[in-house]
């Protein structure tokens, strides 16, 4: 279908790609990687001719027809949803020509066997067009639509009024719907929740076109594609298998090549050692010419590529109380749009929680309702003991300042960091030597990505709030932020739609939906095999089937069960009530103590104190009542915070008795 030949690109005196060649055969599955700006969006723009290779030739087969999904699209306003994803009008005028110049063609007669190809190929055409244009075209858009996460009810929606992700899963849908015999996509995901992420792989699995897609989803390139290609510093090396795979192999290359690097490099050090020994020896200078000559014909190996990875750790934060974060029967609506209706949601220290659910859920809006950006229209939200909030919102990246270097924003939230330790920090994020002055402007989407990351990082929160951390990260860079969360002593709550990633990560998943969210313990994997079939079974009120088709008995009837958890609960919160009231006037007078004291060591660093001998006595007896007064306090908080652990560990063990 497509083959490149040799091709090299050069940015500037910055070779992008050197001497790339491979080829693509109908029906092929193929993932491409690299770092960002390694070329691969260069690379898709050579081989729809968008721009022209430096070197070196792309051929293809002819009548092929491309179809791309770009990063950003701008389709027409004038039209609705419906009608934008059915708009093969371009196509269908080209099928119909083709129709007609074959006819034209086989009208003219010739030899029997050209007559036949040219009835084999009226017919595929044909077969085309009828589908293109086909009766079922509403039906089969509706599907991909739905599929894809759109209403029945937006499908006259006009165009104009879709955001940017909207648009984008729009002209994904339109796209596949074409069916061109190869697919170029570029981050396909992006924009889409988990549900539509794993409509698409189905479908793409089960597509008839081939395909070339850029993704750093691990997941979702392990189940796609059958090849990978990634381009590595400008060289291109393929790989014939998935994701895994391809780390496994890429590992088992490197490990080859470095072994024969060092063979060679031992074997070159040993010839330099004979040239610098013999060649002004009489006797032996010939034999040291000879091997002058033998080096200039060593084809040199290199070193296997070590390419820069973002690594940083978070710094240990302030510890906070048991409970982070509590909010109590939220509302929150927009227009008439309910969100959520008496929602509930205790944070606990130490918890990792991925927030799951469609688009329209409300993971962002919840998201934001605990980070303090946005009121709920009723309820309230309390925040426990010394709790300190990073919020990475999805396009924080955004509002950085177009007027500032990376430098000043780093400077802008580094406290008392000296402006070398600032760098380094920013190195860590590659953003070394000249880069740091570069304008936030320039900076691409994973680079913005990594600065408000970092800027997070520098203002050393203990509880940290991510709507889709990993947009704009390539594998590497995701993998170290995995490591670096993972290790982070704090609490997590975030948005994500990188299964590897969530299981990485998460130790509960919170499931949003119908106006209020449910928690449940476990990562990604465990709710899909544990949890989900669980919810719905009680949705559907079907126990699973036995073997011989029966269903089970089930122990407990759904609405029976509802009420006695709903007992369970109630019976929970006046039990703990007045514990958590404790708990939130101790919490307050250890703030004001640990206020008062930072003004009493402020005060007795100050040398004036000590000019009045009698108040310096008094400030100093104040002092140690303070801290005798903390530390009581703070026993108190630890005594009482367990009996609220201990309550709430025995109502988990009667909820859980109860769904046995």
């Amino acid at each position: 279908m497509l083959t490149i030949r040799g091709v090299s690109k050069y940015i500037g005196k910055r070779e992008l790609l050197r001497d790339v060649s491979f080829h693509v055969h109908t029906g092929e599955r193929i993932g491409l990687i690299g770092s960002n700006g390694s070329g691969k969006s260069t690379l898709f723009q050579i081989l729809l001719g968008q721009v022209e290779a430096d070197k070196g030739t792309v051929s293809r087969t002819k009548n092929l027809r491309l179809g791309f999904l770009p990063q950003e699209s701008v389709p027409s306003a004038q039209k609705t949803v419906l009608s934008r994803a059915t708009d093969v009008h371009e196509e269908a005028e080209g099928l119909k020509h083709e129709l007609h110049a074959v006819q034209l063609r086989m009208e003219a007669g010739g030899d029997e066997q050209e007559l036949v190809c040219l009835a084999e190929k009226y017919a595929r055409v044909l077969e085309r067009l009828e589908h293109l244009v086909g009766y079922d075209l509403d039906a089969r858009a509706a599907k991909v639509l739905e599929g894809l996460g759109f209403k029945t009810s937006q499908f006259d929606k006009p165009v104009s009024e879709l955001s940017g992700g909207w648009v984008m899963r729009l002209e994904l849908g339109r796209l596949l719907l074409s069916e061109p015999d190869l697919l170029l996509l570029d981050e396909p995901t992006n924009h889409l929740d988990l549900e539509s992420l794993v409509w698409l792989e189905d479908y793409l699995i089960n597509s008839p076109s081939a395909f070339i897609l850029v993704s750093h989803d691990r997941a979702f390139l392990n189940r796609v594609v059958s090849r990978i290609i990634e381009i590595e510093q400008g060289d291109l090396a393929e790989f014939a298998g998935n994701y895994d795979f391809f780390i496994e192999e890429k590992a088992k290359r490197q490990e080859i090549q470095l072994a024969t690097y060092k063979n060679q490099q031992d074997r070159i050090r040993q010839i330099e050692r004979f040239i610098e020994k013999n060649r002004y020896d009489k006797k032996t200078a010939a034999q040291a010419q000879s091997r002058i000559k033998m080096l200039d014909k060593i084809d040199r190996v290199e070193a296997p590529v070590v390419e820069s990875e973002i690594n940083f750790i978070f710094p240990t934060p302030a510890r906070t109380g048991r409970r982070v974060i509590e909010l109590r029967n939220i509302a929150k609506s927009y227009g008439s749009n309910k969100v959520y209706a008496g929602m509930d949601l205790i944070v606990e220290r130490g918890d990792k929680i991925a927030f799951l659910g469609p688009n329209g859920a409300g993971k962002s809006t919840l998201l934001k309702l605990l980070a303090g950006v946005i009121e709920p229209d009723a309820g309230e939200r309390v925040t426990g003991h010394h709790t300190a909030i990073g919020y990475y919102a999805q396009h924080q990246w955004e509002q950085l300042r177009p007027d500032t270097t990376v430098l000043d924003e780093g400077l802008s939230v580094s406290g008392d960091l000296t402006q070398s330790q600032l760098r380094g920090l920013l190195g860590a994020f590659l953003f070394e030597g000249d880069d740091v002055l570069k304008r936030t402007t320039v900076l691409s989407g994973g680079e913005k990505a990594r600065l408000v990351l970092c800027k997070i990082l520098l203002q050393r929160p203990n509880f940290l709030l991510l709507d889709e951390p990993t947009n704009h990260l390539d594998i590497s860079s995701r993998i170290v932020l995995e490591k670096a969360l993972c290790d982070f002593p704090g609490t997590i709550c975030f948005i994500s739609h990188d299964r590897r990633f969530i299981n990485m990560v998460a130790n509960k998943v919170l499931v949003a939906g119908s106006g209020g969210v449910e928690v449940f313990p476990g990562n990604y994997e465990d709710f899909q095999s544990i949890w989900k079939t669980r919810i719905e079974t009680d949705l559907t009120g079907d126990a699973p089937k036995s073997k011989n088709g029966e269903n089970g008995s089930v122990e407990k009837a759904r609405p029976d069960r509802k009420r006695i958890e709903a007992e369970l609960r109630n019976e929970l919160y006046r039990t703990k009530k007045p514990v958590q009231d404790l708990i939130d006037e101790t919490e307050r007078r250890l703030d004001a103590s640990h206020a008062e004291l930072d003004r009493i060591k402020d005060r007795l660093a100050d040398p004036d104190t000590y000019k009045n001998g009698k108040l310096a006595q008094e400030i100093q007896a104040r002092y140690r009542e303070l801290q005798s007064e903390i530390a009581g306090l703070t026993l108190q908080w630890e005594q009482t915070t367990e009996r609220i652990e201990q309550i709430e560990e025995n109502f988990r063990r009667e909820k859980q008795d109860l769904a046995i």
